[in-house]
């Protein structure tokens, strides 16, 4: 790709021409910390905005996959109200706060999974000049900030004082850490790929080639691996134990009420969102366009495409598979849900690393 391109739609220039303006009214400190304050507004704003997205894009692929109509149609043409009505039921909603609970445990909940989701939504590289939090241990910052969320979780179980509510959170806590681990050594082989941990490097490393393709078998498999551990991550059916509605009631959030139950849902649908957007970062490419050898014209075509519509592009293609998954199989029991990871896909994952290795080591990839 020529490099032209790449800085067309870069917003590196942008915000460069925003920072020095404040710095010519204000000290530099106080730029900065406006600079801060507006893109934590317009983060929280795209959180909300692709909640809603994802909420009506979720019932759209389940009325389709199970031919139901309720909220698929309910709410005008194709049950658009649907989604704003149940956001503002949500939000005046009246907050119970339980007797025997541990109140401050309980309340802190479900701030931890929001917060969590919240910093590893604010680390997707949606173009170029356009990553929030970007630094040479990027994708080591992400593993760890998601996994504050697993706290919230169990807290969320413990503090409740119920039997349903400890159930799903010893379940969730049991899914989640063993899934970390194939999750984590499928992004280390793309890290050994790619020759940096840095997320904006990642991506630009991938600008002769996607590394589901750069990376031949090994990292077409690692794909496969990573939707498998991302989905049982975001607690995503078939792998939603912790909700199981039919044991559970609603899980480890079963006592929570009003927005309080609303970060929960929130963080549900955003962190699918997120997961689709690091399947997008390592594997096909983040905002780099699809390129061709051979076919020129095709290729000056694609690179006229903005680097935002490349990222949601394909994000919302994982987004969509993921949810295809969700739809079509039936919840696993929890010793095949750990028999999967521990037998099979942590072993499989270890290998793929180790073959990376000595191929890049031997000069086989690039």
């Amino acid at each position: 790709m020529e490099q032209s391109f790449l800085d067309y739609y870069s917003l590196e220039p942008l915000t460069r021409w925003l920072h020095d303006a404040l710095c010519g009214v204000m000290p530099e400190g106080w730029a900065v910390f406006l600079e801060s304050l507006l893109l934590g507004v317009v983060i929280l704003l795209a959180y909300a905005v692709l909640a809603v997205v994802l909420i009506y894009m979720e019932r759209r692929v389940c009325g389709a996959f199970q031919c139901r109509i309720g909220p698929n149609r309910v709410g005008g043409k194709g049950g658009l109200l649907q989604v704003p009505a149940d956001v503002l039921k949500i939000l005046t909603k009246e907050i119970i706060r339980l007797k025997n609970s541990d109140h401050v445990l309980y309340e802190l909940a479900p701030y931890l999974v929001i917060l969590a989701s919240v910093i590893s939504f604010s680390c997707l590289p949606w173009n170029k000049g356009m990553e929030a939090i970007d630094m040479q241990v990027g994708i080591f910052f992400v593993l760890a900030a998601s996994s504050i969320g697993i706290i919230g979780i169990l807290l969320a179980g413990w503090s409740s004082n119920s039997k349903y509510t400890a159930i799903g959170a010893v379940r969730s806590g049991a899914m989640l850490v063993s899934y970390e681990l194939s999750l984590g050594i499928t992004v280390l082989t793309v890290v050994i790929l790619s020759g940096t941990m840095s997320i904006s490097g990642i991506v630009e490393s991938q600008a002769d080639g996607w590394n589901i393709f750069k990376g031949h078998i090994i990292t077409l498999v690692a794909f496969v691996i990573y939707l498998i551990s991302g989905n049982a991550e975001a607690n995503r059916g078939p792998f939603d134990l912790a909700e199981a509605e039919q044991e559970l009631t609603a899980g480890y959030h079963t006592e929570y009420s009003g927005m309080h139950f609303g970060f929960f849902y929130l963080a549900e649908y955003l962190n699918l969102f997120i997961t689709s957007g690091i399947a997008t970062t390592l594997f096909l490419g983040g905002w780099m366009p699809l390129h061709v050898a051979g076919l020129d014209g095709f290729n000056a075509a694609m690179d006229y495409i903005p680097g935002i519509v490349w990222f949601l592009g394909k994000t919302f293609f994982v987004v969509f598979l993921l949810m295809w998954i969700r739809w079509t199989y039936p919840r696993l029991r929890i010793d095949q849900v750990l028999n999967l990871e521990w037998k099979y896909l942590m072993p499989l994952s270890l290998l793929l690393m180790l073959v990376m290795a000595v191929l890049k080591v031997c000069g086989l990839v690039f």
